[in-house]
């Protein structure tokens, strides 16, 4: 057999595996997506409570995108969310998030690339006699080698290691940017819902001072009738007890308003004793924005939190694939050149040119069964992943329905509490025009005014709640509503009908 033969057996020996392994190559190794299996309603169920006789609006979608309080026509809360928007700690913080996510997303986009790299140097090295095959007792001087170079390497992607840590990767910063949305939602929906909750604090600390000085007057009243003996030093008493309790609670109402107060200042990052919000009560005809809760589909489409999730679960597929890659062989292409001389002014002779290159391929043979409890581990989280998906889904629904459900609750509630409201101040004008007759005692003018002050406080409160609850509910779709599109195609963007208390 000539040597030509020879050769030509031992190159496809060398080439046997290496093309066992480009046909390999074609397989991919992450899984499909998997399926999540959830059933998308055709309609939220409080939907139609929620909305009720509200009357609709001209469509908003002039609105930037995702400024949704501005369907609130309020500059001051306007102003509260760019504050907060530019100095929450919070918002950076996930900010920063993101952009390490992104970062991370380069880090592996960049082993789609050869790596190169210069290095140059000097080596010192002395050898024993016998490692230059001298006789034992021979002086070997130590020498020094000079070099300079250029080295690269490629790995070639037989089996998507790399593609499936790039796309593992790319997830994970679409993730991180769904993170963010998240949190910046939440951001914003905390500064509305804890501006609506100061005035609505604020509103109640007006009603109690209004009050507060009506009981006050009264009281007064009732000492110079007690002094010119029209009355019984008991009315004296009853009344000087009202006027106490009401300031008692007043002066706890101006507690809570200055603990909203903080809370908003927190928010917005600033100091709670540097920030300062002038009072400014919700008022009876205050108008909230209808939110329309779309078609649920959307839902899954609007939800920060629901779209991290499915890039959770996209990351964890291609993890799958990345752990099962690890496998097969890996093959990997070097190169060095450059230049080496044992005297610094040698170093780039011609002569002192040097050169490698070299095409290596590793198989894992026997590894302890890491590579396989690697894939299980990676399977697992894929499952994992998986319903965390359907939890945050089955959670987003929730949400929504909860919210349509307080909102229809809260629209309930101020068509009764209207009739109460009016009933009740009625009841307190007539008490007092008795009560001044001769013809019904104190006692009863005062629990007649109790409880006109009682259901003017839930009227209060009621506004506040209305608010609240109209904040959540954009929270729960996503925040923007503008492009939401109803079965007609058209923008469903309304304003409900005011609040209107009766005075």
């Amino acid at each position: 057999m000539s040597m030509s033969t020879h050769r030509i057996k031992r190159t496809h020996l060398i080439f046997v595996p290496l093309m066992a392994a480009m046909v390999m190559a074609g397989c991919t190794t992450a899984p499909a997506l998997p399926e999540a299996h959830i059933t998308v309603p055709d309609q939220f169920k409080e939907a139609a409570v929620a909305q009720g006789s509200w009357k609709s609006a001209q469509p908003a979608e002039n609105q930037p995108r995702g400024q949704w309080w501005l369907a609130f026509n309020d500059a001051a809360l306007n102003q509260l969310q760019q504050q907060a928007q530019e100095a929450s700690p919070t918002l950076a913080a996930a900010a920063a998030r993101l952009k390490a996510a992104r970062a991370s997303l380069d880090v592996s986009r960049a082993d789609r690339w050869p790596q190169l790299n210069l290095n140059a140097g000097a080596t010192r090295t002395k050898f024993s006699p016998a490692q230059q095959g001298y006789a034992a007792g021979t002086n070997v001087a130590p020498g020094t080698v000079w070099n300079a170079g250029l080295g690269a390497s490629y790995e070639i992607d037989l089996f998507q290691r790399v593609a499936n840590s790039v796309n593992a990767a790319q997830a994970d910063a679409q993730a991180g940017e769904a993170t963010y949305r998240s949190v910046l939602l939440a951001l914003q929906a905390d500064v509305a819902q804890a501006y609506y909750q100061l005035r609505m604090r604020d509103a109640e600390v007006a009603l109690l001072r209004d009050t507060l000085l009506l009981r006050e007057q009264t009281s007064h009243l009732i000492e110079r009738r007690y002094a010119a003996g029209d009355v019984s030093e008991l009315d004296v008493a009853r009344a000087r007890t009202e006027t106490s309790t009401t300031r008692a609670e007043l002066q706890g109402l101006q507690g809570e308003r200055a603990l909203a107060e903080h809370t908003l200042a927190l928010l917005l990052g600033q100091m709670p004793s540097n920030f300062n919000f002038a009072p400014s009560p919700l008022t009876p005809d205050v108008q909230m924005p209808q939110v329309p809760a779309g078609l649920p589909s959307s839902l899954l489409e609007r939800r920060p939190d629901v779209a991290a999730a499915q890039a959770g679960m996209m990351a964890a597929t291609a993890r799958v694939g990345q752990a099962r890659s690890a496998r097969f062989p890996a093959l990997t292409l070097t190169a060095q050149g450059g230049y080496a001389s044992y005297e610094l002014k040698d170093l780039f002779d011609w002569s002192a040119r040097s050169w490698l290159s070299s095409l290596v391929m590793s198989l894992p043979l026997f590894d302890g069964g890491r590579h396989a409890a690697n894939v299980v581990r990676a399977e697992s989280l894929l499952d994992e992943s998986v319903a965390d998906y359907r939890q945050a889904v089955l959670g987003a629904f929730g949400d929504v329905e909860g919210k349509l459900s307080s909102l229809g609750a809260v629209r309930a509630q101020s068509e009764s509490l209207d009739v109460a409201l009016v009933a009740a101040r009625r009841s307190a004008e007539l008490a007092g025009k008795r009560y001044k007759a001769g013809e019904d005692s104190f006692l009863t003018l005062l629990d007649t005014q109790r409880n006109l002050l009682a259901i003017e406080r839930q009227a209060v409160q009621l506004r506040g709640a209305w608010a609240a609850s109209t904040v959540g509910l954009i929270r729960a779709l996503g925040g923007d509503w503008s492009n939401a599109q109803s079965d007609r195609g058209e923008a469903k963007v309304a304003v409900s009908a005011p609040m209107i208390i009766a005075h």
